[in-house]
């Protein structure tokens, strides 16, 4: 059996994490921290883990974080992960970050878009980007995984099978992304208040969003080239749920069924991918799942392909995707504990 502490986990990724390992059966939390609510049991922060999960809530220790744990899902905020990760890095602790802390490649990348000195440079060249369906041979023999971000998940899964087979032109991709309200996290500032959100939405950050930064890193590595890309997220009157539509303009004349027969291709024995044929995403096809369903359609006349892409950004968005690189990094079969479809109601 696995022991597994969650750090963070009163937070919605967190809490996300802790509801799903509570049921996997290879796994068991042994270690929650929480520090705001240090010394309650969760159960009473979260009542829907009434008798499911009832651990108690303790401060951050990593003494006992070692002794009683092999993985640690760190879902602190961007900044605070640093400060804790070596401890646990150097006791041979796997860990499985859920911060931006550890998803890039260049230091100086992390600190252009987050703005601030990154504290151990030496791990971030260890660790590797947890975008299983990409990485899942790094992830395997990995002791540090930079958990992937919602929107970048999304969009990078959309237009990866198009770079790979360099059918788009790797100039002017456009990324329109829609987001749930718990992609901002738990926090209780004013436009996240019920009143501003609903019957309501809004792009924000454009041009600046740092999912832009883990977007470009990854589509340059599949596409051999640097690549940059128009990303303008928004939010949306949703609890959960992330929609992306990407632009790529082809290089060639190619068919709804060409297009799909190289998404088919190239994601063929990815459970968790479902590419739709003669159909677009919809979110509440994959709210409460770790699934992504990826559609198309062909522009003939603007020789353009848009990719309508859906996943659930707390589970494979966040938490679920988590607990899909600690079935890789323990060797588990990969679905374990996260097979279910989605709730659709």
């Amino acid at each position: 059996m696995i022991r597994a502490g969650v750090l963070g986990a009163t937070g919605y990724a967190g809490i996300e994490t802790v509801r799903i390992l509570s049921s996997h059966p290879m796994a068991k939390i042994t270690y929650a921290a929480s520090k705001t609510y240090a010394n309650k049991k969760i159960s009473d922060v979260y009542p829907n883990l009434r008798g499911v999960c009832d651990i108690v809530l303790s401060d951050v220790d990593i003494q006992k974080i070692k002794e009683s744990c092999d993985v640690v899902f760190t879902a602190l905020p961007h900044g605070a992960s640093k400060e804790v990760i070596p401890s646990l890095y150097n006791a041979g602790v796997k860990i499985i970050d859920l911060s931006g802390d550890f998803r890039y490649n260049d230091q100086k990348v992390y600190e252009k878009w987050y703005g601030t000195p990154h504290d151990c440079p030496q791990l971030l060249k260890k660790s590797v980007y947890g975008l299983c369906e990409l990485h899942r041979n790094e992830i395997k023999n990995a002791q540090i995984i930079g958990n992937p971000g919602c929107y970048t998940t999304c969009s990078i899964m959309a237009l990866a099978p198009l770079l790979a087979h360099r059918i788009v032109n790797t100039k002017n991709i456009i990324i329109d992304a829609k987001s749930g309200v718990t992609g901002a996290g738990r926090q209780s500032k004013l436009e996240y208040n019920f009143c501003e959100c609903t019957e309501n939405m809004h792009a924000y950050k454009i041009a600046t969003h740092r999912h832009t930064s883990e977007i470009e890193q990854e589509l340059s590595l599949i596409a051999g080239e640097e690549i940059l890309v128009s990303f303008t997220p928004h939010l949306v009157p949703l609890k959960r749920g992330i929609l992306a539509t990407s632009y790529a303009n082809l290089n060639g004349d190619y068919t709804d069924e060409d297009i799909y027969k190289i998404f088919a291709e190239f994601y063929k024995n990815e459970y968790f991918v479902r590419i739709l044929k003669d159909a677009l995403p919809e979110t509440n096809h994959v709210a409460g799942s770790n699934f992504i369903e990826i559609g198309f359609k062909v522009d003939a006349r603007l020789k353009r392909v848009v990719i309508s892409s859906a996943i659930d950004n707390l589970f494979k968005g966040a938490a679920g995707q988590a607990v899909q690189n600690m079935n890789i990094m323990f060797s588990l079969d990969e679905n374990c504990g996260i097979a279910n479809g989605g709730i659709y109601l």
